[in-house]
């Protein structure tokens, strides 16, 4: 693991400065979104499969790098995805994949739990996430469990399989092995953070600017 990613998941449950990302300059190569090894036996339902929103034939595809914990990624859910959704991804311009990039332990134990959900019911669970942010990320103790299984519970998953989850090393190496690959290979240093055809946008855009960056993808 990089140092940065060390860095990063080395507090419990407190938010890390996020470093100053810039814009590729204008000469620069496409990005191509680097993704960790799936299992070879992993289906697309299982914990490693792709996690996205929209039709995968959208003539856009935005990848979004973001960590649960990270309140300028709660911002962008919570203010300008109510209208990328129904304007860009509900009409089939966008389709979203994410990649997960915790900034802390406590990210990373959400990660592993929304993984372990039905991929209809992750999109709709990291919202949740988003919009309570402040219910349960930054929970002193252990409290956070308690409050982070609250919201997995109102998703329809039992204890059983909360615990599971928490304690998959092979889904957390997974995990930790993408965010090391989009640090080492596409250069991503914070959250949130977008890959919209070959383009990188950093930051928690609003929905014009965002809507404009699809609107360039697309021609």
């Amino acid at each position: 693991m990089s140092g940065g990613t060390a860095l990063y998941l080395r507090g419990r449950n407190q938010p890390i400065a996020q470093a100053a990302a810039s814009t590729p300059p204008a000469a620069a190569p496409a990005v191509v979104p680097a993704s960790a090894p799936v299992p070879a036996n992993a289906g697309p339902n299982s914990p490693f499969g792709q996690r996205s929103i929209g039709s995968p034939n959208a003539p856009v595809t935005a990848y979004e790098y973001f960590s649960l914990t990270c309140t300028h990624c709660a911002e962008f859910a919570t203010v300008t995805m109510p209208q990328v959704k129904p304007k860009l991804v509900d009409t089939g311009k966008l389709q979203i994949i994410y990649h997960d990039f915790p900034l802390d332990q406590v990210a990373l134990m959400a990660a592993q739990v929304a993984r372990y959900l039905p991929p209809d019911e992750y999109y709709p669970f990291i919202e949740a996430l988003f919009a309570a942010q402040n219910d349960w990320a930054f929970q002193p103790n252990e409290n956070y469990r308690t409050s982070l299984f609250k919201y997995a519970a109102l998703a329809g998953m039992d204890q059983a399989t909360f615990d599971a989850a928490l304690a998959d090393d092979k889904l957390r190496a997974f995990i930790l092995k993408g965010q090391q690959q989009a640090e080492a290979l596409d250069h991503i240093e914070a959250t949130p953070t977008f890959i919209i055809n070959g383009r990188m946008y950093p930051g928690a855009m609003p929905y014009d600017d965002f809507a404009a960056a699809v609107a360039k993808a697309a021609g």
